[in-house]
């Protein structure tokens, strides 16, 4: 199995990834990488911080494994742009599970990132290219499918399906059932209680759509 980790970026979530992975589990995180017009080091943590174009030549895909825990920029899109490429560079994704967060389902992709304290009920699935930040409670029987965000203190509730592009804002509330199309953004402390439409902001109490989520910028 392998157990060294190259990281995407050198920003916030880079850094806390490195220091829950070094801290948390038996994996090694051996460098960092950014694209070009990102790279402004060459160290970061006293490891090298190589270009993403020709990672491969330093750090082969039989060999290592990448992380890339982006933030949801562009509704989650910056993150699938390295998701895909180092997919199609050949490369396996490290997902990281806090040993801290009470997950019951084993249906969970690569490349997510999982924080302390939160709770994944039975029967749950989540695809590829998730960010859960600490403290969610995600339902049981829901489907949470590719390149999703949650900040802190969302309820999803049970039977609930997630389409691609989603982002929830903190103590954003979702009832049971729901269908939340495809690029939705649940606004902090928003409270859903309908299917939603794609590519919309959603806000209030109860939410209503509110814009097009791609003229936010996160």
């Amino acid at each position: 199995m392998k157990r060294k980790i190259i990281i995407f970026g050198t920003r916030d979530l880079a850094e806390i990834a490195y220091k829950y992975i070094t801290e948390h589990t038996n994996y090694t995180v051996e460098g960092f990488t950014v694209t070009a017009d990102y790279k402004d080091r060459d160290f970061f943590y006293e490891l090298p911080v190589i270009t993403f174009d020709n990672i491969e030549e330093r750090y082969p895909p039989k060999d290592f494994l990448l992380f890339a825990p982006i933030s949801p920029k562009k509704m989650n899109q910056e993150r699938t742009k390295i998701y895909i490429e180092g997919k199609r560079k050949g490369y396996e994704f490290f997902t990281y599970i806090s040993p801290f967060a009470t997950v019951l389902s084993k249906k969970i992709g690569e490349n997510c990132f999982i924080f302390e304290n939160n709770t994944i009920q039975p029967f749950v699935e989540i695809g590829s290219n998730c960010i859960f930040w600490s403290g969610n409670h995600i339902g049981h029987h829901s489907k949470i499918e590719d390149h999703v965000f949650f900040t802190s203190h969302v309820v999803l509730s049970g039977h609930c399906v997630v389409k691609p592009y989603c982002y929830f804002g903190v103590n954003s509330t979702i009832r049971d059932g729901l269908i939340l199309a495809e690029g939705t953004l649940v606004g902090m402390s928003a409270c859903i209680t309908k299917n939603t439409d794609c590519w919309t902001v959603y806000m209030g109490v109860p939410a209503k759509p509110a814009g097009s989520s791609l003229d936010v910028n996160l």
